[in-house]
């Protein structure tokens, strides 16, 4: 790699931007290229339902949210935890505020204000953009390659790069992947890219979809795998998505892969014990229609009263204890996660033992890597942008250490 004193980050979404900031204060000159047209695309996406940047629970709990990626995550997320992601946002002149859940937002409860206050203030700091530049490699001297708008290709020395490509969910956002077979020719090790925090494809009958798709069920508890999450959910002509079904999604999916379908368990009324609901159905419908009675009785939703009969085509036949519960149990067959392009985040992605404890490619030494293209995953809840903002603070400094020790 040339040894040209500037930095080359490939990637205009957070983590890219973040790693561009703690570098331009260390005095060094940043160029980001993104792809498309405009900055922090995703993060924009992200915002339409009030930007959730992280979570404000115990750090302990917090960093068990990453699974089996948890201990290589933690000394980053420990370094730039969600207090000073907070203090970051705050710089930029958005006050934040936790929400009810426990959750981080910015007080204007959009992402647009943050990116625009921060695009001036990079600007301000002297870093450079070069937007639909797109990455297609490196030439024999270890520069990257940029394929400009005009289809020209051009390497662009530098001292080390920082790639921040994001996984492949929302591709026309941007990060679609197109990443993997050139790290892995490289050497690289990379998992395959799936979906996360999605939703599943359910075999509903024409009916029912044809009614209820759009609609939400709630109040709702979901269990699988020994875990159960509280939450809503939203039928879809195609299957089953939302917050509570998001947070399941990495068990669920690997279920399906390994089984070919996963059942998941859905109680209906979960503010109401089993053999309450029973003495409350064990009394004469008195001539009311069924959907009425468990309207009034049972205080269910249409939607939820026919997915009953999605299980159940005779479940107006079942005896009140039987029926309270299928309620309160009700199996629901997954049959596969929704396409990646749909999903919110992905998993797989570089290999976690594919990098050094400072972000840096054990097979090419002086390119870092940061984000959602790392092997990691997490539920909503600002888990995700924590570990972008997190991880590409880490490979920050790892080029700074990086480039002082080749001085």
């Amino acid at each position: 790699m040339s040894s040209e004193k500037q930095i080359v980050i490939v990637g205009g979404g957070p983590a890219g931007l973040m790693a561009a900031e703690k570098l331009s204060e260390a005095g060094f000159s940043v160029t980001v290229f993104e792809k498309k047209p405009s900055l922090g695309r995703k993060l924009l996406m992200a915002g339409r339902g009030g930007l959730n940047l992280t979570h404000s629970e115990n750090i302990d709990l917090f960093l068990t949210r990453y699974g089996s990626a948890a201990e290589k995550l933690a000394p980053a997320i420990r370094a730039f935890p969600p207090a000073e992601l907070r203090q970051w946002c705050e710089s930029l002149g958005e006050e934040t505020f936790i929400g009810s859940s426990g959750r981080v937002f910015p007080k204007s409860f959009k992402a647009s204000p943050l990116l625009r206050a921060w695009q001036a203030r990079l600007v301000e700091s002297g870093v450079r953009f070069m937007p639909q530049h797109e990455w297609t490699g490196w030439n024999d001297d270890g520069d990257p390659l940029f394929r400009d708008a005009a289809g020209k290709v051009a390497p662009v020395p530098a001292a080390a790069v920082l790639l921040a490509l994001g996984g492949a969910s929302w591709p026309r956002l941007g990060s679609d992947g197109s990443w993997v077979d050139i790290l892995k020719r490289k050497g690289v090790g990379v998992s395959p890219l799936r979906p996360a925090n999605c939703g599943f494809a359910v075999a509903w009958t024409d009916i029912f979809k044809h009614k209820f798709a759009g609609e939400p069920l709630k109040p709702l508890t979901l269990s699988f795998g020994g875990a159960t999450v509280p939450g809503e959910a939203m039928i879809t002509e195609r299957g089953i998505e939302g917050g509570a079904i998001y947070a399941l999604s990495a068990a669920l999916r690997e279920a399906i892969a390994a089984q070919g379908h996963a059942v998941l368990t859905l109680d209906l009324r979960p503010g109401v014990k089993e053999p309450d609901l029973a003495r409350r159905l064990n009394v004469p419908r008195q001539g009311k229609s069924f959907s009425n009675y468990l309207r009034v009785m049972a205080g269910l939703s249409p939607a939820a009263i026919s997915l009953l009969r999605e299980a159940d085509r005779d479940c107006d036949k079942l005896p009140a204890e039987k029926l309270a519960a299928l309620i309160k149990a009700l199996p629901l067959r997954l049959d596969a996660p929704f396409a990646i392009d749909r999903a919110i985040s992905s998993a797989g992605g570089i290999a976690l033992d594919a990098v050094d404890e400072h972000y840096m490619l054990k097979a090419l030494p002086g390119v870092f890597v940061a984000g959602e293209m790392l092997d990691w995953e997490a539920p909503t809840g600002g888990y995700l942008l924590q570990a972008c903002f997190s991880t590409a603070v880490a490979a920050a400094k790892g080029m700074i250490r990086f480039t002082s020790d080749k001085a």
